[in-house]
């Protein structure tokens, strides 16, 4: 079997193997929408961390969630 085309087959239909690290950085893009969108400056709002708040905040508006 081909590493690059895994298929396994339920009955008469081939169906694509889906590697695990492919879940795992999904899973992790997906948490960080959730911070992302989430954040409302309860994380990130310390001062020596206000810069990185500011960038997640101009993300937030770039997913086009409201705020304040």
């Amino acid at each position: 079997m081909n590493a690059g085309n895994q298929q396994a087959s339920i009955g008469s239909e081939a169906v694509t193997v889906v590697p695990t690290w492919v879940w795992a950085l999904a899973a992790i893009a997906v948490l960080l929408v959730v911070l992302l969108t989430q954040e409302n400056g309860t994380l990130l709002s310390a001062s020596a961390a206000n810069f990185l708040h500011e960038v997640t905040h101009d993300g937030r508006h770039a997913f086009g969630v409201p705020c304040h």
